[in-house]
């Protein structure tokens, strides 16, 4: 048993039986003796829902996934060589690549919905979140600030080669307010799945905390009901050896008594 193995098999596995797997995995490490093992296995987290969905397609076919990263990779380049209308380009591959994954995937909740798209978003803004997802190692839903790809896409000039005549009639202003308002709104919305993400970690941080605590609970439970019934049967045991003891005793008894009232008769009928 090594823990590479054993976190592939949980976050590979069917999500409603990650707690009880993961228990049973550390369980038997701790049985072999590898204590320091079966802790760093105990101190696995639980992927949400949208994190198990992002680890699936790691499972079956890592090829979007190795696009989103391989795209990130692009993004970043472009952005280092204010590259403006490469990174619109990129920006906009990057939005249709997240929805035909989107689309690809079974039918989900509007909420985890959101939640795998920001993940998805997040594999190509962030090379550790990229290598978590490829491992199929995400725990929860990943919020980088994929912002800064949008931002960036829209304020960067494009570059043309070609030199504006002074007499050339001006280009429309773009509507930076708009565009700022809308950034704000995205932000504004990624911050509120922060919250709500976050919110539901500590919950099951604490259920998961609980849940230990019950299983130890009832771990000792079980050795206490076990104790007793030891010595409940040592009890028993004992029992009928001082039962056995007092038949023999008494039988004992009897047939002493019975020869002292034979004897007392003896004795009379001499007389």
């Amino acid at each position: 048993m090594d823990f590479d193995t054993v976190a592939g098999e949980l976050y590979g596995g069917d999500l409603a039986e990650f707690v009880s797997a993961r228990n049973a995995a550390a369980k038997a490490a701790k049985a072999a003796g590898d204590a320091e093992l079966a802790k760093r296995i105990q101190q696995l987290r639980k992927p949400t829902t949208a994190a198990a969905i992002v680890n699936g397609l790691a499972g079956d076919d890592s090829g979007r996934l190795r696009e989103l990263a391989e795209l990130g990779a692009e993004l970043r380049d472009a952005h280092t060589r204010l590259a403006g209308d490469e990174l619109r380009a990129l920006t906009r591959r990057r939005g249709e690549l997240v929805r035909r994954v989107l689309h690809e995937l079974p039918s989900m909740s509007d909420t985890v919905s959101r939640e795998v798209e920001a993940t998805l978003e997040a594999v190509a803004a962030d090379p550790d979140t990229a290598a978590l997802a490829l491992a199929g190692r995400l725990t929860s839903v990943a919020h980088q600030d994929t912002d800064q790809w949008f931002s960036l896409a829209a304020s960067v000039p494009p570059v043309t080669g070609k030199l504006v005549d002074k007499a050339e009639p001006a280009r429309p202003k773009r509507d930076h307010r708009r565009e700022e308002e809308e950034r704000a709104r995205a932000r504004a919305e990624r911050e509120r799945l922060r919250r709500e993400a976050a919110a539901r970690d500590k919950d099951r941080a604490v259920a998961e905390r609980d849940l230990v605590r019950t299983e130890r609970a009832a771990e000792q439970a079980t050795a206490r009901v076990d104790d007793l019934r030891e010595r409940l049967a040592e009890a028993e045991e004992r029992a009928e050896r001082a039962k056995a003891e007092f038949e023999t005793a008494k039988a004992a008894f009897d047939e002493a008594d019975a020869a002292a009232v034979a004897a007392r008769k003896a004795a009379d009928a001499a007389r």
